[in-house]
């Protein structure tokens, strides 16, 4: 069973334990490398912040009690859009619904919110985020994604709620 949680800046530990895993098992997938968050860069207050967010919706999925995903909504600077962003599932739990129910919740809440879309950037040569972006209901944008850590252009990616 996929049990979902809000974290809270309390909660900074569990966020921190899977920002790391995420940076460490998947480091061309995010804007961040994991250098930025150990060292001088990992600190309680730091974690606390991310999670403090103005506006944003912090989310955990379980699987038997153990967290294994993590995503955020963000609002944007533009009017009626949300970022979906750090979106991260362990190993052992892609292909059981995880990552679908978290975009899901994503997108659940910036509608509550009043957006009219989520967007977000993925790794071009990520297949797996992509497919599971399109499938939940995604599509290309025109506008240029981040240059990742690896030298590649995120691709941006859209779903109207």
């Amino acid at each position: 069973m996929i049990e979902m949680s809000v974290l809270t800046p309390d909660d900074w530990p569990i966020w921190r334990e899977l920002r790391l895993a995420a940076l460490t098992e998947a480091p061309e997938a995010f804007g961040a490398q994991l250098a930025d968050w150990q060292g001088d860069g990992d600190t309680e207050q730091r974690w606390r912040d991310r999670l403090a967010i103005p506006g944003s919706h912090n989310l955990v999925a379980s699987l038997d009690g153990r967290p294994v995903a993590m995503a955020s909504g963000v609002p944007m600077p533009t009017e009626g859009e949300v970022a979906l962003t750090s979106m991260w599932v362990h190993p052992d739990a892609r292909g059981r619904g995880v990552g679908d129910r978290l975009v899901d919740e994503v997108a659940r809440w910036a509608k509550e919110q009043g957006a009219q879309r989520v967007g977000l950037g993925v790794a071009p040569d990520n297949a797996a985020a992509i497919g599971l972006y399109r499938r939940t209901g995604f599509t290309p944008g025109e506008e240029l994604g981040q240059i990742l850590p690896n030298g590649l252009r995120a691709q941006v990616l859209f779903r109207s709620l």
